[in-house]
């Protein structure tokens, strides 16, 4: 596997080394050690896998407790992915990073605690697997708007048309108005307090 640090360095672009030949392919998607030496140690807990079809936008979502890291890609079609610092204090705060994770390419990103999250669906349909490393906690669950200006992710709307979100989604806060991580916050701290 290949990790490439991204224009925000702790989320990391993972390229898996795919084995193939005329009967299809093989891959590794995670090995811990390898994962430990370019990412740092996490526990994994829970995986997911959800499908949604083209020009769905899921995001940007995070939880203030229960801070969960996510390892995603996509199994079936193409998303755009986008990570959003919101870590208070941190000199990338405010910024994003995005990339296209396709069945194809079957790249990976690793986005930490600490990051608002979303992906954008390119494809007639795309089928999303991500792992965890804490569970959903609906209580602290929050969002930040998808097109806040002053964030400004360049999402590649198909056709320019807007993309179709929840309820929850469409009005979220904007950055400035959100609850975000607070100044010295520490991802190890909170996860030793909901221990």
């Amino acid at each position: 596997m290949q990790f490439i640090p991204t224009s925000i360095p702790e989320v990391v672009e993972i390229i898996p080394e795919v084995h193939g030949d005329h009967r299809g392919f093989f891959m590794e998607t995670f090995r811990q050690k390898e994962f430990d030496a370019h990412c740092g140690h996490v526990d994994f807990i829970q995986d997911n896998h959800s499908g949604s079809k083209r020009g769905i936008l899921r995001g940007l979502h995070y939880q203030l407790r229960q801070t969960q890291g996510k390892l995603v890609r996509a199994a079936v079609g193409e998303i755009f992915d986008v990570a959003v610092d919101i870590r208070r204090g941190s000199p990338t705060f405010g910024r994003w990073v995005g990339c296209y994770l396709t069945a194809e390419n079957r790249h990976q990103l690793w986005v930490p605690a600490g990051f608002a999250h979303g992906y954008y669906v390119v494809s007639e349909w795309a089928e999303f697997v991500y792992k965890t490393t804490d569970y959903y906690a609906p209580e602290w669950e929050r969002a930040i708007l998808w097109n806040d200006p002053t964030v400004g992710v360049i999402w590649p709307l198909v056709e320019g048309e807007s993309p179709i979100l929840s309820a929850k989604d469409a009005h979220a806060p904007k950055l400035a108005e959100a609850e975000v991580f607070p100044m010295g916050w520490d991802v190890h701290q909170d996860q030793s307090e909901e221990k």
